[in-house]
């Protein structure tokens, strides 16, 4: 494997995310060149140098081999969790080393959890700073470079294949590269209508731009400390439930429904699913909030079940309530709706609805076998027959990602939390949620926890947000043929 070509597709994607912090310092500029200025700007020039080194000094190769392309995506993902630090610990506040790394890795794994006490003290600059990471990390930072950076050749094709993952490929019948358009012209669309529909209903346009962002990322980064309960209107909170739930399906599904395809929305077996686990599961909270007495009326009960339960299936993490007053059976499916998550193709986290429908099949064809050993059985998904190989995939990760939670359960609580905490942090981590219940809970943060845990939980929100097996595959490289 050629380190340095690695290294010189590594300096392409610095380059980029030092445009961000530019940007971001121009923001801070505009607002009367606040006190996050300098320390954008000196974190730009140094990411720029960083990246500009390899470019300079590495020859430009046309064609990159499989593995070349899988140590750029991780070594990628990796690099930009490490840049994305500078801003913080320049600016300073409370922004320790451990702190700057969680922030920058919760931001750009869109798991939008924070370790910060007092989001609203930070300058607008650091402001849309920390926007941009979960906004670039909800598409995935080589994508975005695949796309604005200049050509790179033949080199996207590997790139791309190796960033998108087979889930997210089934419903194309496009080249790689039309792909990689497609996501971003509708992940832009989405932002941008969000985001004007937001300024409508009442917020200003900083607010609505940078809510805007993180509800398309499904992240959850607010501007405010009590997130979006500090606007406490019905208007905003029915936005962003239609933003969050769009943010959740595939975007290859939404671009062939805008455009009259046949393979749309409507058509989707796994859309169904995730929508009727939406409805569902909101009905069921938003009973059991009002036979606690929690709301006035049955339609309130269902406001804020609807927000909660849609904001955590997503992996958005926006907040309206504090879920760690809502009766247990509540908590409960927002902890399963906290496991299984959206679709794939989107930019959620978590198992996804897909591989839980494959689930569910497999376990019911397993019990037809057991009733007719000689019948031949085919699992289809959307009216794809899947093969055998695929299946035995999604049960592995299924697996892995059980035997990741209870890992996390574990550490968390010899680092002395009790073991709510652990549990729904571990999940809210892995699926790249953002709140979990206990310490963590809606209307709480991550400040508390212990340095030696918050390093662990961004190691688990990079394996949730690289499918677990693609970081883990980083450490046998050097056995891969």
């Amino acid at each position: 494997m050629r380190v340095d070509v690695v290294m010189r597709y590594v300096g392409m994607v610095m380059l980029f995310i030092a445009g961000f912090m530019l940007l971001s310092a121009g923001i801070s500029w505009l607002g009367g060149m606040d006190s996050s200025f300098y320390a954008l700007l000196l974190a730009a020039l140094l990411t720029a140098l960083l990246g500009a080194f390899p470019l300079i000094f590495v020859e430009k190769k046309e064609q990159l081999t499989n593995k070349e392309g899988f140590c750029v995506v991780v070594a990628s993902w990796l690099v930009a969790c490490v840049v994305g630090t500078f801003p913080y610990l320049i600016w300073g506040g409370e922004f320790s080393l451990v702190n700057a790394l969680f922030e920058s890795v919760s931001g750009f794994t869109t798991t939008g959890a924070t370790v910060l006490t007092d989001i609203e003290v930070l300058p607008r600059g650091m402001q849309f700073w920390r926007i941009s990471t979960t906004w670039i990390g909800g598409m995935g930072v080589v994508m975005f470079a695949l796309v604005i950076l200049p050509s790179i050749g033949r080199s996207k094709m590997t790139l791309s294949n190796v960033e998108l993952s087979t889930l997210a490929k089934d419903n194309y019948r496009y080249r790689t590269q039309i792909i990689v358009r497609i996501l971003l012209v509708v992940y832009v669309g989405l932002t941008v209508l969000s985001s004007l529909l937001l300024k409508l209903a009442g917020m200003d346009w900083f607010d609505a731009v940078c809510h805007g962002m993180s509800a398309c990322a499904t992240s959850g980064f607010s501007t405010r400390n009590a997130s979006i309960a500090y606007y406490n209107s019905p208007s905003i909170d029915a936005i962003l439930v239609l933003v969050m739930t769009l943010a959740g399906i595939h975007f290859g599904l939404i671009y062939a429904t805008v455009t009259g395809k046949r393979n749309n929305i409507f058509r989707s077996e796994v859309t169904r699913w995730y929508v009727g686990l939406l409805l569902a599961g909101a009905a069921v909270i938003a009973v059991t909030l009002y036979a606690a007495g929690l709301y006035p009326t049955f339609g309130t009960s269902l406001r804020y079940a609807l927000f909660q339960f849609v904001s955590l299936v997503s992996t958005t993490g926006f907040a309206t309530a504090d879920t760690n007053l809502w009766p247990p059976l509540a908590v409960v499916l927002l902890i399963a709706g906290s496991i299984v998550c959206a679709s794939a193709g989107s930019t959620s986290g978590g198992i996804k609805i897909n591989r839980l429908v494959l689930a569910v099949k497999m376990m019911r064809a397993r019990l037809r076998q057991q009733q007719h050993p000689n019948a031949v059985l085919r699992i289809r998904l959307d009216g794809v027959v899947q093969e055998t190989e695929f299946l035995h995939t999604v049960m592995t990760f299924i697996v892995a990602y059980f035997m990741l939670i209870a890992a996390g359960t574990v550490f968390a609580a010899l680092c002395g939390t009790d073991l709510t905490t652990a549990f729904t942090g571990s999940v809210a981590m892995l699926g790249n949620v953002g709140p979990g219940f206990g310490q963590v809970g809606s209307m709480n943060t991550y400040a508390e926890l212990p340095a030696a845990l918050k390093l662990f939980d961004s190691f688990l929100m990079l394996f949730g947000r690289l499918e677990i097996f693609g970081l883990i595959q980083l450490f046998f490289i050097k056995w891969w043929r």
